[in-house]
């Protein structure tokens, strides 16, 4: 009888439910509790970095202002508005799916993974620049000045920081790309859309970390130009 029962409650299971999970609430509640978690902590390592900038920018303004001249403005600009218009798509991505909208589904999510990749390739022309500018902390860098050690400081704190983030990019890259395949097979729907929540509120933050770095990096001591 036991087992019986079992293949019944086996056969009736929701298919948009893991098997660890009893319904749909508890699976969203513990989704969602471990995305927020997940977040956390990359708020806590965020802002490690950024409590470490702030404290080196106190102890050496003027060459923090004169290593950030040396960036330039329009390639920082170019990428906050690319990701604000991918933090867009992205939740026009949720809402579709939560509407069951397939194809602007899987349009707004290829939207999302372009405009990433269009952030990569400028950082890509930035850190170039710099190589060949010799600004890479190292035993290649190279400033005229007396600033030259306090300065190197700047851009260890730049590379670190874009360069996570970067790296969070990229991961946002790998996770989306099998997302949209699972999208274009019509795997999301009104009933079932919580990888494209969780995603997006991943996205999200590491738009906003950018929306931090920006200020910080670009436009310090701009009105010193």
């Amino acid at each position: 009888m036991s087992d019986a029962h079992a293949s019944t409650a086996v056969a009736h299971h929701d298919p948009f439910v893991a098997h660890q999970f009893d319904d749909r609430v508890q699976q969203k509640d513990a989704v969602t509790l471990g995305m927020w978690a997940f977040l956390v902590q990359e708020v806590l390592f965020f802002g490690g970095l950024f409590t470490g900038y702030t404290v080196y920018r106190s102890y050496y303004p003027e060459a923090f202002i004169a290593g950030s001249h040396h960036l330039v403005i329009f390639w920082g600009g170019l990428n906050t508005a690319v990701l604000i218009a991918s933090s867009l798509t992205m939740a026009l991505a949720v809402n579709a799916a939560q509407n069951s909208k397939q194809r602007p589904l899987v349009g707004y999510l290829v939207a999302t993974l372009a405009l990433g990749c269009v952030f990569l390739g400028v950082k890509v022309i930035e850190y170039k620049a710099k190589f060949e500018d010799h600004l890479i902390p190292g035993y290649d860098f190279h400033w005229d000045g007396p600033l030259a050690n306090s300065v190197q400081i700047f851009y260890s704190f730049y590379f670190v920081m874009t360069g996570m983030h970067a790296l969070h990019m990229i991961i946002g890259a790998a996770v989306i790309t099998p997302l949209i395949i699972l999208a274009i097979r019509g795997r999301f729907s009104k009933d079932y859309y919580s990888p494209i929540e969780m995603f997006g509120l991943y996205w999200h933050f590491v738009d906003i970390v950018w929306i931090f770095l920006f200020p910080l990096l670009y436009l310090l001591g701009l009105h010193a130009h």
